[in-house]
């Protein structure tokens, strides 16, 4: 009988082979392009734009923030250049502690992940490969805090007001247009405590989370690599804080 099984599975064997030399390819062509990805973000995060910047001794000091994967940038609510309460509806709102913000946090990401996917186990293999193909739709993430202290992961820069007022353009016009006098539509999301803003523009692995921030840093005028799209390689621009609260 077992003889019989064998030589009845014989003629299978090319298949067999044929489909595992493919999977093989696959396989080694998915670690082929991930590899060259981690290694074009490495050298374009080392290449710097606006070389030889050196932060203002007075002026406005912004956070850009990191929780590893993705980076933020961190601003007052209200300074003379810029009220973000008539941007952000939330900005002006207090929190579930009572409190109001002092400063918000400012990302840019793909929409569904922002919405709908709370931890990266929830990221579906299906949502991955289109991120990875062809992008999604975009929103801006606010999140409210109070009075945030320096840290390893919450590095202050501090800007003159004409570099903060580009920073400020920067963020603005990634926003999706509202009619004259219209409050933005605020959309909730996987953090209760967050709001999200529909905003412009394609999210992609080349335009993402981490090379927004980078650009918006490099367009106010702070030294940044020329293309960023890791955490790493926005965060080795700024300098850790003397004192942080790790």
């Amino acid at each position: 009988m077992a003889a019989t099984t064998l030589s009845r599975l014989k003629p299978l064997r090319p298949l067999v082979m044929r489909v595992l030399r493919w999977l093989g390819g696959v396989v080694g062509g998915v670690l082929t392009v991930a590899a060259l990805f981690g290694i074009s973000g490495w050298i374009g995060s080392s290449i710097p734009r606006n070389s030889g910047w050196v932060e203002p001794e007075d002026g406005i000091t912004i956070m850009v923030e990191t929780n590893g994967t993705h980076t933020g940038i961190v601003v007052p609510v209200v300074t003379p250049e810029k009220d973000w309460r008539t941007v952000f509806p939330s900005a002006g709102m207090p929190r579930k502690d009572r409190q109001y913000a002092t400063h918000l946090a400012i990302g840019w990401g793909e929409r569904e992940v922002f919405l709908a996917v709370p931890t990266w186990g929830d990221l579906k293999a299906s949502t991955a490969l289109r991120i990875a193909t062809v992008g999604g739709d975009s929103v801006i993430r606010v999140s409210r805090y109070v009075r945030p202290a320096a840290s390893e992961d919450f590095r202050p820069v501090r800007l003159t007001p004409a570099q903060y007022a580009r920073l400020v353009a920067a963020i603005d016009e990634k926003l999706a247009p509202v009619q004259k006098n219209e409050a933005r539509a605020e959309l909730r999301g996987t953090y209760g405590s967050d709001s999200y803003y529909e905003a412009r523009g394609t999210y992609t692995m080349i335009s993402n989370c981490n090379s927004w921030v980078g650009d918006v840093l490099a367009k106010a005028g702070i030294e940044m690599g020329r293309w960023t799209p890791f955490a790493g390689g926005v965060m080795k621009w700024i300098a850790v804080p003397d004192d942080p609260i790790r």
